[in-house]
C-alpha cells in the first residue's frame, strides 16, 4: 500500500510507527510543517527502504517562514519531496493569507527547476492553488485531501494533477461526489496521520473497490501504477 501524505513526526513514538511501516512495506511519505522539523528527522528516515520524509512550509505555520526559509533552501536538495506547502485561506488561515502567498511563491521558486514531488494544502483556496503551480510550470504535485469545487477539480484534472484520497473523504458525501469525478489514473491513496482517526488505507481500497467495478487487486496495483508513473522523473 502507499501513504503519500502523513505526518508520522507526530506520532509519540515515531521511530515505531515507520518502523512498523517498513516492515509492512507501505510506502510512507511523512510531510513536515517546517524545514527545522525536516532537519531534525531527516537523519532517522534515510536509512529505510520504504520511508521518506517531504520538506514543509505549512501554510498555517506561515508566521514562522520567514525565519525557515534559509533552511528550506538549504535542505531542498536532500529529498524530492515538498510538503505539506501550499495555501490556506478558510477562517483558520485567512489572517495570514498574504504571508502565505509569498511563501508559497518561494517554494515554487526554490523548486521550479528541479524534479520534486509536491504535497498540496489548498483549503478554500484551490483555484488560487493551482494558479500559481501552472504559473511557476510545476508538473508533480499532489493535492492532499481535495474539498473544493468541481469546477477547479476539473481544471486540475486537465492540468494533469494527482490527488490522494484518505478515510475521511469516503465518510462524507462531499468527498464521495469528489471521488467519484477523479480519473482513476489520477487517484493515490493517504492517511494524513494523526489528524483522522482510523485512518486505515485498506478501507479506501475498498471504497474504490466498490465504486469502479473492479477487484481490490486490481485498485492496488492501479495506485502502485499511478504512484510510479508520478516519481518517474525524480531520482532521490
Amino acid at each position: 500500500m502507499i501513504d503519500v501524505h502523513c505526518h508520522f513526526d507526530m506520532a509519540k513514538k515515531p521511530e515505531i510507527y515507520i518502523s512498523d511501516n517498513e516492515k509492512k512495506r507501505v510506502i510512507t511519505i511523512g510531510m513536515t510543517n517546517l524545514p527545522s522539523h525536516f532537519q531534525m528527522g531527516i537523519n532517522h528516515v534515510k536509512r529505510y527502504k520504504y520511508i521518506r520524509l517531504a520538506l514543509g512550509l505549512h501554510p498555517l505555520r506561515a508566521k514562522e517562514h520567514e525565519k525557515e526559509y534559509l533552511k528550506f533552501r538549504q535542505y531542498v536538495n536532500e529529498t524530492s519531496y515538498i510538503g505539506e506547502v501550499g495555501l490556506d485561506f478558510s477562517r483558520e488561515g485567512f489572517s495570514t493569507k498574504e504571508i502565505q502567498v509569498k511563501s508559497f511563491e518561494f517554494v515554487l521558486d526554490c523548486i521550479k527547476t528541479k524534479n520534486k514531488i509536491l504535497s498540496l494544502h489548498s483549503r478554500r483556496a484551490e483555484k488560487e492553488t493551482l494558479e500559481m503551480l501552472i504559473e511557476k510550470g510545476i508538473e508533480n504535485a499532489i493535492f492532499h485531501w481535495y474539498s473544493g469545487t468541481l469546477s477547479t477539480l476539473k481544471s486540475i484534472v486537465n492540468s494533469g494533477f494527482f490527488f490522494s484520497i484518505n478515510s475521511a473523504m469516503i465518510q462524507s458525501d462531499n468527498g464521495k461526489k469528489i471521488i467519484s469525478e477523479i480519473p482513476k489514473e489520477l487517484v493515490l491513496t493517504e492517511t494524513d496521520f494523526p489528524f483522522i482517526e482510523n485512518c486505515d488505507i485498506a478501507n479506501v481500497h475498498n471504497y474504490l473497490s466498490e465504486l469502479w467495478g473492479i477487484s481490490n487487486i486490481e485498485v492496488d496495483n492501479l495506485i502502485n501504477s499511478n504512484f510510479k508513473r508520478l516519481i518517474r522523473k525524480i531520482k532521490i
